[in-house]
């Protein structure tokens, strides 16, 4: 059996945090989407980081590119435990042009190329690719081994998925083994597995690779003209022809409770985000975000508890089946099916109806919100109504097609200039 801790040690995590995240719409106006809220006081990047602590990986890089800066801020500001002494790193790696070829990274794989010296310095066998992006709990430690024991080339984590709804998906088609004998980009007719003609594999973006072999594949990647220096589109179906590609399935590592099903989130878009949220705050939520065992670390702000005040007829500050961040004070205010981040104030005579409301909003009195997002530092004006009109909604604010609706301080001031 191979030793987990010893594997763990000799590995890192290459988070990739640059993508622009544009399906978020506003939400990505000022911020990357690994920097996007989430969970009532986390940041979507704190997945990916949280899992590797929690497996024992204690060296990560992050490679950031688009509007950066809330993403840098955080991680400085909530993930500066690492000791070096104890070769513990985490190091912030922007597209710097700091290979002297006047590109910014020009893909997932010549993210990882641009920083070759970087990863050379950590001294470890292993790196696994991450993308920064998503929500789901995972233990790296049993993907890792299963890679070192199968002797693969690189291994690829799938998600288990209806057939039919990987066509947004890279998706594997594997023998018995679980061998990768073929890599399709979104196919229209995907691949069953061979034990379950109706599902598919589909690719959660996370690779294990021993350093050595990768080191000298981006090499020779970086010298194809033909490339376009992505690790999907380019270095995983090369191995798949031409080397030992393997499928690890991510229910053999997902952290769960027991019966629970395993969790994964693309939150990539505002319908996706605020489902995600609305799902936290049910009776069992199918993400545990109260497991001891597997914390989510993060930046915590140095806030009071949350505060609920006056107890009268149509102004009672409650909250029904919801989660309130602290700093939070709900003043006279009905909060039902919502989540709310931090630092958020609510006034007498309003109504939160399956909001998700990110940190720092202020909602004024007697404001009816239903099915929203709204974005942080926002003000509420007094007695706006949203949720209830769609067209009225549509005039000022964005509402996607399933009748969930953002709301920005842009957008507010749009409609607050024309009033």
């Amino acid at each position: 059996m191979t030793d987990m801790n010893r594997l763990t040690q000799r590995s890192m995590v290459f988070v990739l945090a640059g993508g622009r995240g544009s399906r978020l719409r506003e939400l990505t106006d000022r911020r990357v989407k690994p920097a996007v809220p989430f969970g009532g006081k986390a940041r979507i990047v704190d997945f990916a980081l949280s899992n590797a602590l929690n497996s024992g990986i204690r060296k990560m890089a992050i490679a950031t590119q688009y509007k950066a800066h809330s993403l840098i801020r955080h991680l400085q500001r909530g993930w500066t435990f690492f000791r070096a002494e104890r070769n513990e790193f985490l190091d912030i790696l922007p597209a710097s042009q700091r290979t002297g070829n006047e590109n910014w990274y020009q893909g997932t794989a010549d993210a990882v190329t641009q920083n070759i010296d970087i990863v050379d310095s950590y001294d470890v066998d292993y790196v696994i690719i991450l993308a920064g992006d998503h929500i789901y709990k995972m233990d790296y430690g049993v993907m890792l081994r299963e890679h070192v024991e199968s002797g693969a080339d690189v291994t690829v984590g799938c998600l288990t998925v209806p057939r039919m709804e990987a066509t947004a998906f890279g998706v594997m088609a594997t023998d018995k083994e679980g061998r990768i004998t073929s890599f399709l980009e979104k196919p229209a007719d995907p691949p069953g597995t061979p034990d379950d003609p109706d599902v598919a594999l589909a690719s959660m973006g996370i690779y294990v690779f021993k350093w050595s072999f990768l080191r000298d594949l981006l090499a020779r990647d970086a010298e194809d003209p033909n490339s376009s220096h992505d690790f999907g589109t380019d270095l995983i179906p090369d191995i798949v022809a031409n080397g030992k590609a393997m499928a690890h399935r991510y229910d053999r590592s997902c952290v769960r409770d027991e019966g629970a099903p395993a969790y994964w989130r693309d939150v990539g878009t505002v319908d996706a985000f605020w489902e995600a949220h609305i799902d936290l705050t049910s009776f069992t939520p199918d993400l545990n975000l109260w497991d001891r065992n597997w914390p989510l670390w993060t930046y915590s702000e140095s806030v009071p508890p949350a505060k609920f005040i006056h107890d009268e007829r149509d102004r009672r500050g409650m909250a029904i089946s919801s989660m309130i961040a602290g700093g939070c004070i709900i003043s006279g205010t009905e909060v039902r099916n919502s989540c709310l981040f931090t630092n958020v104030h609510t006034n007498s005579y309003a109504v939160l109806d399956h909001a998700v409301v990110l940190p720092g909003v202020v909602v004024n009195r007697s404001a009816r919100l239903r099915r929203v997002v709204i974005d942080g530092g926002v003000v509420i004006p007094e007695g706006l109504v949203v949720g209830e009109d769609p067209t009225e909604d549509a005039r000022w604010f964005r509402v996607t097609e399933r009748g969930t609706t953002l709301i920005t301080q842009d957008m507010l001031d749009a409609r607050a200039a024309k009033a």
